[in-house]
């Protein structure tokens, strides 16, 4: 196995929240990362100055720009490949499906679902090209799990991306590949700022554990699934969330 200082590791939408925040706990645990997002942020834009980050634009979903963004990524990573995958790039919306607009939905669909569909298509033909195993992580949800009033869309998504996670991880796990989802709670991130007060108070007052999510509660459970001890688990979904769910 390739030591973790010379694994490369594509984190999709890497510029803020949780995307940020594993881009940035995995280069202090001493991987290498490339990324991809609309835009760029001043936070990203240090991470990229260590020279332990590699940022391309472009929008998770569209072919063209995924394409583009995994060939620049492998180029970037040298000899020894990609190791692993994060599917993070996700956007949300919500509204009664009764009056969402269609365009809303397929946009959640196309990033979150299809745009990570490509993503894995990419990773699983060059690791199975690159013949020495590799990772494939899914962030997903436990609205994907549940459901939520408000979150059809984001919900089918999410639950779209659970069952690519079981179906790729029978296809490719011979070749030493697992394949994982990983179902956060609600997470306090910059992401979630708008979220009103109320709204909060009520999640943390039905969560046993009396708080939201942070990053630190994640990125853990993804340096684990990325290291040689995770080698025997695949095609699981692991839930991340205080309890709420439970």
């Amino acid at each position: 196995m390739s030591s973790i200082d010379s694994r490369a590791i594509i984190v999709t939408g890497g510029s803020r929240g949780l995307g940020l925040g594993l881009t940035a706990d995995l280069v202090a645990n001493g991987y290498r990362v490339a990324t991809c997002s609309r835009n760029s942020t001043p936070e990203l834009e240090g991470l990229v100055a260590t020279g332990k980050v590699f940022w391309k634009e472009g929008a998770v979903g569209e072919a063209r720009d995924d394409d583009a963004f995994f060939s620049a990524a492998e180029a970037w990573a040298g000899p020894n490949g990609i190791w692993g995958l994060v599917n993070n790039a996700a956007v949300s919306g919500e509204g009664i499906l009764a009056t969402f607009p269609n365009v809303d939905s397929e946009y959640i669909i196309q990033t979150n679902l299809v745009g990570a569909l490509y993503m894995a298509r990419l990773a699983a033909g060059h690791m199975l090209r690159r013949t020495t195993g590799g990772r494939i992580i899914n962030i997903s949800s436990i609205i994907g799990l549940r459901g939520h009033t408000g979150l059809a869309a984001y919900s089918a998504s999410k639950a779209g991306l659970d069952g690519m996670t079981r179906a790729l991880a029978r296809e490719i796990g011979r070749r030493q590949i697992t394949v994982n989802s990983i179902n956060p709670g609600y997470l306090d991130t910059s992401v979630s700022a708008s979220v009103q007060e109320a709204q909060r108070r009520q999640i943390v007052n039905r969560t046993p554990l009396g708080r939201l999510g942070r990053v630190d509660d994640i990125s853990p459970v993804v340096r684990f699934l990325l290291s040689d001890d995770a080698r025997f688990i695949t095609g699981q979904c692991v839930v991340v969330d205080g309890g709420v769910s439970c």
